[in-house]
Formats: structure tokens, C-alpha cells, sequence
């Protein structure tokens, strides 16, 4: 599974792009949900280097010490452009 990092400087987190197969993509803020560390790609989920939370390429919790899951944003595909919309949270 790819996965692309996606930072800017107006954003205080990067945001993890997961492609999870040829059409679907996970959009997930890198921010622990336990207390606010940044989290590392490691294979295809996100680990926390402060206390150990991990989180599968959806944004749910794999491993404690986090109860909740990554805030996570919708994404499309039109053509070759992928679109992450910042302004909201997927349901």
C-alpha cells in the first residue's frame, strides 16, 4: 500500500494520504488523538513515537494508549488531481 505525506505550512499537522487500492484513498490528520503528538508512517499504519498509539490506514486505533480514532477528510479523484477537503471530516 502507497502512502503520501502531505504538508504545508498553514497546517499545523501533515496529513497522511493512504492508497488503499486503484480508486479509494484515506485521508488521515497525523496528530495523535491520546495527547497531540505527530505521528510516523510505519508500513501501513501510524504510529505515535510519545506513547505507543498506533492507528490502521483508516484512522482507527490498533494499539493504546488512544481510545479514539484520527480525524479523518473526504477525498476524490477527477482525472490525475486528488482533492482532500480540509473543511470538513468524513462520515
Amino acid at each position: 500500500m502507497a502512502y503520501y505525506i502531505v504538508r504545508n505550512d498553514k497546517l499545523l499537522f501533515p496529513i497522511c494520504v493512504f492508497h488503499t487500492d486503484k480508486k479509494n484513498y484515506t485521508a488521515l490528520w497525523m496528530q495523535c488523538a491520546h495527547q497531540g503528538a505527530e505521528l510516523q508512517v510505519s508500513g501501513n499504519e501510524l504510529v505515535c513515537p510519545a506513547h505507543g498509539s498506533a492507528f490502521d490506514s483508516s484512522g482507527k486505533v490498533t494499539n493504546g494508549p488512544a481510545v479514539n480514532g484520527l480525524r479523518t477528510f473526504p477525498v476524490s479523484v477527477l482525472g490525475d488531481d486528488l482533492f482532500i477537503d480540509l473543511r470538513k471530516r468524513k462520515a
